[in-house]
């Protein structure tokens, strides 16, 4: 296995487990939030889901799909309340987000393992400086964030997806 190999998988075993700790869940359910301070998972999705989009246009500007307009300013993680009415179906997200790592997983077929350590000239962020880690952070940050969605899963007595 090699390092590409090893960054797909990552990715893989992300969306498994987003997509279990999905199942069930409505679109209202999306909009809950289980304890104070708590974003509702509809705002985490958009957000991981614009993050994917500046992760993949750092490494091959304009390779992303447009998102629909105002999709950004309404999943910043800096709005924590607000009106629930900006947040989309899951069904939405779950297409944009589809959409979004398909563009993710081409970038990384269509780089070589060499390339896994470019830094483009110093201009990725200190977090994640080479192309090899802009790729497995997808898979990091996916995780970071749907971990917050068992609170949900929780509060609404959904079976333990693991």
């Amino acid at each position: 296995m090699g390092p590409k190999d090893v960054i797909r998988n990552s990715i893989n075993t992300s969306d498994f487990i987003l997509n279990a700790y999905l199942e069930g869940l409505s679109d209202a359910d999306l909009k809950i939030r289980p304890v104070e301070g708590l974003n509702p998972i509809a705002l985490q999705l958009g957000h991981m889901i614009s993050a994917e989009r500046m992760f993949a246009e750092l490494l091959k500007p304009g390779a992303s799909p447009e998102f629909p307009a105002g999709f950004e300013a309404a999943h910043s993680m800096k709005e924590q309340a607000g009106d629930d009415s900006r947040f989309l179906t899951k069904a939405a997200y779950l297409d944009l987000l589809k959409a979004q790592r398909k563009v993710i997983l081409d970038i990384l077929d269509s780089v070589s393992d060499a390339d896994l350590d470019d830094t483009r000239n110093g201009k990725l962020p200190q977090f994640a400086p080479t192309v090899g880690a802009i790729l497995n952070m997808v898979a990091m940050h996916s995780l970071n964030h749907s971990g917050q969605f068992v609170a949900v899963r929780r509060a609404l007595k959904l079976p333990v997806a693991f």
